[in-house]
């Protein structure tokens, strides 16, 4: 592969990873309630995602503020200091459910794509 196809394909799937790994988090959490860092390690579980604190934390404030997050903040925890739990509001499911319908028609539309154009 050219140096300049890979450079394509990398700005081709740092537009993907964004909103993949915003329906990444919203199904991981809607699973069980965590704090950031249970969080952290969940996402970093699924291979090619690409993770850091320092895009989750923004991300997760940003799902906040539009009502898809709810945090609760527990002031005592055997593992150290305070901790904010994180989990879906009921907006945040019925987004989430929307997200995984959308996903469903596009892979959907990908497979139908890839077969027209098969010889």
């Amino acid at each position: 592969m050219t140096s300049q196809n890979t450079s394509y394909i990398a700005q081709w799937m740092a537009q993907m990873r964004r909103g993949w790994l915003e329906t990444c988090l919203l199904n991981v959490l809607a699973g069980e309630e965590l704090h950031g860092y249970g969080l952290m390690l969940r996402l970093q579980d699924i291979p090619g995602l690409g993770i850091s604190e320092g895009s989750l934390y923004p991300l997760l404030s940003r799902l906040r503020l539009q009502g898809l997050l709810a945090v609760r903040r527990i002031e005592e925890s055997p593992d150290g200091p305070a901790r904010k739990i994180y989990g879906l509001t009921p907006r945040g499911r019925q987004i989430l459910a929307l997200m995984n319908d959308r996903f469903e028609v596009m892979k959907r539309q990908h497979q139908t794509a890839k077969k027209r154009s098969a010889p």
